[in-house]
């Protein structure tokens, strides 16, 4: 006998993903879940992509960790609201974790929520939220074949944010095989390479979401 344990758990979630959509559409709020390794610059690429966008929305941040609200203080020094959320060990955030999550936020005055999920490139993929838009990033150091060893996180992703190009000679980062990749795996989806830190890519990617949250909003 068998007894899957996964698909009850999925299906649940699934559910509250449905109230949590029906939800923002109602608010007209648009949701960005990011999924990326511990290290790729989600953080960064927030703060970045908050300041090229804040004059035009207004914006809230939802930080999923295991443990400590770091990046949370970090949002929130830039006068963002922001709500953190420990998981306790748990590798993803799930949909009931988000409707916690937004009950503390102010629906009616926000235009776009980002939310930082788990850094974890595998259990985040299965988890719908309630998002407008899963979108990826993978930062140069990790390696160009990482759409070889992780196809899922590329295949359920809208657009990939290719983190940290100023590095890519010191990685040898191939950024043709790179792609090369992604297209086999995922042919629509844009992909965006970007210095965080530095700004460089940032416009472009900026653009991108801002074109979302004007169709979602339409």
């Amino acid at each position: 006998m068998k007894i899957d344990m996964k698909q009850p758990i999925l299906d649940k979630n699934d559910r509250l993903a449905a109230d949590n959509r029906a939800l923002f559409k109602e608010k007209g709020v648009f949701v960005l879940d990011l999924l990326a390794s511990p290290g790729s610059g989600k953080t960064s690429t927030i703060l970045a992509t908050i300041e090229a966008l804040r004059d035009e929305y207004n914006i809230a941040v939802i930080e999923g960790d295991i443990a400590s609200n770091v990046d949370a203080a970090r949002i929130s020094a830039q006068g963002i609201a922001a709500v953190q959320i420990n998981t306790g060990g748990a590798c993803h955030l799930e949909s009931d974790m988000i409707r916690r999550a937004v009950d503390a936020l102010d629906l009616d005055n926000l235009d776009l929520i980002i939310v930082e999920n788990v850094g974890n490139l595998v259990c985040p993929t299965d988890f719908d939220l309630g998002e407008g838009a899963k979108v990826m990033i993978l930062s140069v150091p990790e390696g160009d074949d990482k759409p070889l060893k992780y196809p899922g996180v590329f295949q359920a992703s809208e657009a990939i944010i290719l983190n940290k190009v100023d590095t890519m000679e010191v990685f040898n980062f191939d950024e043709q095989a790179f792609r090369d990749a992604v297209t086999q795996l995922n042919p629509a989806a844009p992909i965006f390479p970007i210095s965080a830190t530095k700004g460089a890519g940032v416009d472009e990617w900026a653009d991108w979401l801002r074109a979302k949250i004007e169709a979602f909003r339409a």
